[in-house]
């Protein structure tokens, strides 16, 4: 299926739904919503964050609450599209479905004073715990400036230098790939670092 660059041919490649979408569309940008083009789908900001998105499937479309979790959906129109999603939230609509222009609003409106009010689900990240390989261990052991340096190391960092060790096969290639990163670690800097930001 062809991509879209605009809102306006994402709702052409939908022909089924296509004066639904407009609707829809219209009910949003009345708001002040900011339309977008997110990953090929219109979506709308307040401030540069997603609040609602608008999707078309073969069977039906609707709207996609990023933070509908908040939502009080007092009309049931609400679904969660899959049991690991955390925040958001659908509105699904078919071809048959007559459209509430304002119970839809009022779940815009209150989407759009949730995020004003600062209630966002954040994704949670799982620190993962640091695995230093025996080699690194012992140099770390042996050279109190390069446990100092190595501390103050972030955890991806650590993480990237402790798996550069581990990954080696033979004791000869961990030895020396030991002596090639002391140097990098002492400067604070991570083993990827000249590679990013190019």
């Amino acid at each position: 299926m062809k991509k879209a660059t605009t809102v306006d041919d994402y709702i052409e490649l939908h022909p089924k739904f296509g004066n639904r979408l407009e609707e829809l569309r219209a009910l949003l940008l009345s708001t002040g919503l900011k339309e977008t083009l997110k990953w090929n789908a219109p979506v709308y900001t307040v401030d540069s964050k997603n609040i609602v998105g608008i999707g078309a499937f073969k069977n039906h479309y609707g709207l996609w609450f990023f933070n509908g979790v908040f939502l009080k959906d007092k009309h049931k129109l609400l679904v969660n599209a899959q049991e690991s999603t955390k925040a958001l939230r659908q509105m699904r609509f078919d071809e048959d479905t007559i459209i509430n222009k304002e119970h839809v609003l009022s779940y815009i409106e209150e989407a759009i004073q949730n995020h004003k009010s600062g209630k966002e689900l954040k994704p949670e990240r799982r620190k993962q715990p640091v695995v230093i390989p025996e080699e690194l261990q012992v140099a770390l052991q042996e050279d109190p400036s390069l446990n100092q340096a190595f501390t103050t190391l972030s955890n991806a960092k650590q993480r990237e230098y402790c798996e550069h060790i581990a990954s080696a096969k033979r004791e000869t290639t961990k030895t020396t790939r030991l002596e090639k990163i002391k140097p990098l670690i002492r400067k604070g800097v991570g083993l990827h670092d000249k590679y990013k930001n190019c």
